[in-house]
């Protein structure tokens, strides 16, 4: 749904867009920063990015990407997107379950990097708030890979265009994302 997603730009730019100094996860140091999290967590922001992200993944599997069984999202911005894209592929007649995939193995339980029900062997499309350089996400495919499954897509609502798509492609993993830093920096 076109509307989803040009509501989602308008929620981003107006609500998680900031300026001033700020320190990446990637320990660079940018002028500008995309606090997702600001929207995604809002009842409105999530139904949006799960529909905008959805809808995304559809064209890919459209225009070739063969189907994704699961969606799998980094700790702690990609989790809240896995649910949603869970929750609207279900609402629209598709199954779709989500993983959580933790950027450390917890101390107790099963001490478990990737949460969820998911068969391993499944097609996972992972998602991502924001991409930089593709840090978060080649950690997170190394864990779904580890754990016996098959990255075919990583997916962000933003690609501050510094190298992750790059990064994720010389690891053989396609990425795309719905908006991008020209986007929000004029």
């Amino acid at each position: 749904m076109i509307h989803a997603r040009a509501k989602l730009l308008e929620k981003l730019r107006r609500d998680a867009y900031r300026e001033g100094t700020f320190t990446l996860a990637s320990g660079k140091t940018s002028d500008f920063f995309i606090d997702c999290k600001r929207v995604m967590l809002t009842g409105e922001g999530h139904a949006l990015c799960g529909a905008a992200l959805f809808d995304e993944l559809e064209r890919a599997e459209s225009a070739g990407l063969p189907a994704v069984d699961v969606v799998a999202g980094v700790a702690l911005g990609g989790c809240p997107l896995a649910s949603a894209v869970s929750l609207t592929a279900f609402e629209r007649g598709r199954t779709l379950d989500a993983l959580y995939v933790r950027k450390e193995a917890k101390d107790h339980g099963t001490k478990s990097m990737v949460e969820g029900a998911a068969k391993e062997s499944a097609r996972v499309v992972l998602v991502e708030d924001v991409m930089t350089t593709g840090g978060s996400s080649l950690k997170a495919i190394e864990q779904l890979r580890a754990a016996g499954f098959e990255v075919a897509l990583v997916l962000a609502l933003v690609d501050r265009r510094e190298g992750a798509i790059d990064a994720l492609a010389s690891k053989g993993v396609r990425a795309a994302a719905l908006f991008a830093r020209e986007d929000f920096v004029r």
